[in-house]
């Protein structure tokens, strides 16, 4: 860091640098608040969707206790085809959107399987939409946890360092003047008492 220079122009600047600190660091502490609070919304929807995706696992084991049968082979019933994503901007911040899935169903001929294949089926593609929200709202959780972390960096950055910081220069110069002044104003009056006595 530069050493500080006591005079006017150095002043000047440092309430230039004060002033354009307080002028941001509202906008910054909102832009934390909101992101925390879209943080807080991200941490419940992946709440919700691990609770969807395990009552979903609790539905199959309860409906469906000829899955221990594993004579009826079933791999590759259903599969992820496609999964499009898009972005949401939230607070300046890009978080992924689930935008549309596609889940294929393979042909099975409804006489070789037996009946409760087809509440499978439909099952498996619940669970893997499930699923697919789960890691969507485990990667916006995560990136609104990062932004979050950021911001509050930011903003203490601001508080605690900057504006602190340039007040006590501030203080420093003017104190630094104050005494110059005083020493002139003295100096004159001494110059001002030889003059006259002399």
């Amino acid at each position: 860091m530069a050493r500080l220079q006591l005079n006017k122009s150095s002043l000047a600047r440092e309430t230039a640098h004060l002033k354009t600190y307080r002028r941001f660091l509202p906008s910054l502490d909102l832009k934390r608040r909101q992101l925390m609070a879209a943080s807080a919304k991200a941490r419940a929807d992946l709440a919700a969707a691990r609770a969807a995706v395990t009552a979903l696992s609790k539905k199959v084991g309860d409906d469906l206790p000829m899955l221990a049968n594993d004579q009826v082979t079933l791999d590759g019933l259903a599969r992820l085809t496609a999964c499009r994503r898009s972005v949401e901007n939230v607070a300046g911040v890009s978080l992924p959107v689930l935008a549309e899935i596609e889940v294929a169903i393979a042909a099975y001929s409804s006489l070789a399987k037996p009946h409760w294949v087809d509440d499978v089926a439909r099952l498996l593609k619940e669970m893997l939409t499930a699923r697919m929200q789960v890691a969507i709202a485990t990667e916006r959780s995560a990136i609104l946890q990062q932004a979050v972390e950021t911001i509050t960096q930011r903003v203490n950055l601001f508080e605690k360092v900057l504006i602190p910081r340039t007040e006590a220069n501030i203080k420093r110069i003017r104190i630094h003047l104050n005494e110059e002044t005083m020493s002139a104003v003295t100096r004159s009056k001494i110059a001002k008492r030889k003059r006259a006595a002399a």
